[in-house]
């Protein structure tokens, strides 16, 4: 159930200010509240609750704590902390009265994530970028585009590790629900458990040696699987209910194993949907473009999805994000599309790397009339003299694609400080609505500057 609180009846902190006093109106929480259509994040939000049971947390409360997580990168708990401590935040989320206790649980936060969805904090994201395009805080210049990955919050994952977390998992289920059906199984906890921390300790780790770890994994989880089998066949002879996340896990585990398996016996470090992590089996591996600038082999691979962004203005908009690897440069026609569904029109020029710079996007911007900073296609002429290469660095084309360095640089300044390179949201779209969350407490950040 869901039912809006009326907070027009009562001044604002009176019991702060008895003597006239009020609140700062050049803080920059008010600055930012000002910014944000709650009426209309209101009307959105009623929808996703029922007309009966327990009212739910009012819509500025819920989203206001959560636009000022992401904000200040702050935990649900500290956030929760400082709300009841932070006059501003509390007029930020809509109190009249200052409020001194534990104004809500910090759980209800991750609850209320999930209830509403990824679709519903992409309405949100949009409806507050409405405001600040009205209110020409956003103008509408050239659009510059890239692609970047949001890496997962996961520990990097081995072959040989991700089997053991398997196999202690399954260990664990096989003696609970054991002993609910009565049934007991040798596991070989500890000789498993030997065999890893054997491994795992050694400093180097031969291509024979891995393999023969690996086989010895193997060997455990597919003991394991099929008692773990046995004991499900027996619960369901008996009755006995199984959560649904645990019948998720094992089925994971089984594809997981099945993975493994093929790449031991075919010789091979690539599967199709390769899983990474038990308890993000969504998450895929994602090859830096960027190899030459890491160091090491380990860094040239990430774990996360795949974003594609726009820049407008000094503002970073998401325009697709997917956890499977896919070419940024097939996007250029739905991020033009964007781009006039957001301010209208289309854009004067569009900037991307030569990603973007295929035949297919070089025709659709010549028949929308926009301008590109692309190289030209075929044979590079050669500078003969200085004042020729002078030129060609003074050229339009070249100041344009040299611009490609404000998205990059607002994409590390992300992921820097709003926490963009660590997803931490386990939920279903967890990571879209961590990403689309992540961007707008940056652009509100940004925007505030300009009032």
């Amino acid at each position: 159930m869901y039912k809006s609180q009326d907070k027009k009846t009562l001044p604002l902190f009176g019991e702060l200010f008895p003597f006239g006093g009020k609140l700062d109106e050049n803080n920059r929480w008010l600055k930012i509240a000002g910014l944000i259509p709650w009426d209309e994040i209101e009307d959105s939000y009623r929808k996703h609750f029922s007309a009966i049971g327990r009212p739910a947390l009012d819509s500025r409360l819920a989203i206001g704590v959560m636009i000022l997580k992401h904000i200040t990168v702050l935990s649900n708990e500290e956030m929760v902390l400082e709300l009841s401590e932070n006059p501003y935040l509390q007029a930020f989320c809509g109190f009249d009265n200052f409020q001194t206790g534990k104004v809500f649980d910090s759980s209800s936060l991750s609850k209320l994530r999930k209830r509403p969805g990824a679709k519903y904090f992409k309405e949100l994201g949009n409806q507050t970028y409405e405001v600040l395009i009205e209110k020409k805080i956003i103008k509408c210049k050239g659009l510059l585009v890239d692609a970047t990955v949001f890496p997962e919050k996961i520990k990097y994952p081995t072959d040989v590790g991700l089997l053991n977390e398997a196999r202690e998992w399954l260990v664990k289920k096989i003696k609970d629900v054991g002993v609910k059906v009565g049934k007991s199984f040798r596991t070989y906890p500890r000789a498993a458990r030997k065999a890893y921390l054997q491994f795992s300790k050694s400093k180097k780790r031969t291509k024979k040696k891995v393999a023969k770890a690996k086989k010895a994994m193997l060997q455990y989880v597919r003991r394991n699987i099929k008692q773990f089998e046995e004991v499900l066949a027996a619960a369901a002879e008996q009755g006995l209910m199984i959560e649904d996340k645990v019948i998720e896990r094992f089925a994971v585990i089984g594809k997981l194993y099945a993975q493994q398996f093929l790449m031991y016996k075919e010789k091979i470090s690539r599967v199709p949907d390769r899983i990474v992590s038990l308890s993000r089996a969504w998450v895929r591996p994602m090859v830096r473009g960027k190899t030459g600038k890491s160091r090491g082999s380990w860094r040239q691979v990430e774990f996360g999805p795949k974003a594609a962004l726009s820049y407008v203005d000094g503002f970073v908009f998401l325009d697709h994000l997917d956890h499977d690897n896919f070419s940024e440069g097939s996007l250029a026609k739905k991020q033009l599309g964007n781009y006039k569904e957001r301010f209208g029109k289309k854009p004067p020029y569009m900037i991307g790397d030569q990603t973007y710079g295929n035949r297919n996007n070089r025709e659709l911007l010549k028949s929308e009339e926009i301008r590109d900073a692309f190289e030209p296609l075929g044979r590079k002429v050669r500078q003969k003299t200085p004042r020729d290469r002078w030129r060609k660095q003074k050229s339009v084309g070249a100041w344009r694609q040299r611009e490609r360095n404000r998205i990059e640089g607002l994409i590390g300044h992300a992921k820097e400080h709003f926490e963009l390179e660590k997803i931490r949201y386990y939920i279903d779209d967890g990571a879209e609505i961590w990403a689309r969350m992540g961007l707008l407490g940056m652009n509100l950040k940004i925007a505030i500057k300009r009032i």
